[in-house]
Formats: structure tokens, sequence, C-alpha cells
């Protein structure tokens, strides 16, 4: 098999400790078919097949440490982060530890394409830092969508189910402690809890807590 090229669409992985991420990013890259193609999905578990790029949904974890700076060591292929949080700092961060993109939660699928596109071309792709209440746009899918969370309480609820404090959630979400607060009371109104155990009771019970596992959807490149 050639180059990725115009005739060559590019081999991707999708990353995430949710399995129900990366499989909503699969059904968002759908319609650009002739541009990328999705190989491989994994949560919590290694890329294992040959790939043009890496594509990390950063549902919960922002920052490069753990799972995200295994990923950057194990694989010769470049990592993109798809993240809602792209202060300076964090992003300096990333690049530092080798990431080839950071990619904003509220870009359409084409300009993530694009994206890929250009990281895999050997360019480092930065999107401008959203506002703190901008929506995604084509966000795939995400623990509690079913169930009316948006996925900003979506990522709240996760990390409390890990255990974390309201500021600990702040700092890893990189939320103020007041819009943290505020998205906990949306979404305890919407899954029907009024404290924090019955919410990590609801959120272990509605598959909040992450995956292991790998797909493979194609076979390696000869």
């Amino acid at each position: 098999m050639g180059e990725p090229g115009p005739d060559v669409p590019l081999r991707v992985a999708l990353v995430n400790d949710y399995e129900i991420v990366v499989a909503g990013l699969e059904h968002m890259l759908e319609p650009f078919a002739d541009r990328v193609v999705v190989v491989e999905l994994d949560s919590q578990r290694p890329v294992a097949t040959p790939v043009d790029v890496m594509l990390f949904d950063a549902f919960t974890r922002e920052r490069v440490v753990g799972p995200v700076a295994d990923l950057l060591q194990r694989s010769p292929a470049p990592v993109v982060l798809y993240t809602w949080h792209l202060d300076a700092d964090l992003v300096q961060e990333c690049l530092d530890l080798g990431v080839a993109g950071c990619v904003s939660k509220t870009a359409t699928a084409q300009d993530l394409v694009d994206a890929l596109e250009k990281v895999a071309a050997g360019s480092v792709v930065v999107s401008p830092r959203p506002e703190e209440d901008d929506a995604p746009i084509s966000a795939g899918d995400w623990p509690g969508r079913g169930m009316g969370l948006s996925a900003r309480e979506s990522e709240v609820i996760a990390l409390i189910a890990q255990g974390l404090s309201n500021q600990e959630v702040a700092a890893r979400a990189y939320l103020s402690i007041n819009s943290v607060k505020t998205y906990i009371r949306s979404a305890y109104r919407k899954i029907g809890v009024q404290r924090r155990s019955q919410a990590v009771l609801w959120a272990v019970q509605h598959g909040f807590t992450p995956d292991v596992s790998r797909t493979v959807l194609d076979p390696p490149r000869s």
C-alpha cells in the first residue's frame, strides 16, 4: 500500500478510555471515508495496527500524563489530541511532550479531518482556544448522552465517579469551580439524584466506568 495522499486515505486509530466515545468518533468521521479510514478503536489498550495518525479524545483526561504519555512512547505515529481545553500552558505541555496536534471539540468534522491530514504530512496543528461554554459542533458520543446529559455534564459526572473532589474536577477539566458546581447541579437534576454518593452509583450503573477494549477494523498494511 502506498503513502497516504489524494487517492489513499489516512489510516487512523481512535483512542479513549470509553468505548462509546471512540465509537462516536468513528461515526463522526464516516462521511470522510475517502480521506480517512478508521482502522482501530482502543480503550485503555495500546494501538496494535500500523497507522498514519492517532486521534486521542481527551474525555475526562486532558493532561498528557499516564495513558497519553504511554501512547506517545509506544507508537511512531503522530498523536492528535481532541479536546475542550486549549489553554496556552496545556497546549505547550502537550507540544513539549510530543503531541503533534491539539484540535478543539468545537471544530467541525471537516476541520478535524483537515487537521489529521496536516499532522500526517508533518505539520503541527493547534486550534484557537474556544470559549468556556462553547458547545461541541460535531462531537460523536459520550456516556449519558441518551439520558440527556450534555458532553460537559457527562465529563463532570465521569470525574466525580472516579472519586475526584469538585476542586480536582475543576483542575482536571480546566473549568472554574463555579462552572463545575453549575454542571453538577444541572446533571443531578437530569439523572434524578441529590447526593454525590447517589451520582457515583448512577454513573457506575450507566456506563461511566472506563473500558478496556481493542477493535481492529482493518488488517495491517502489507
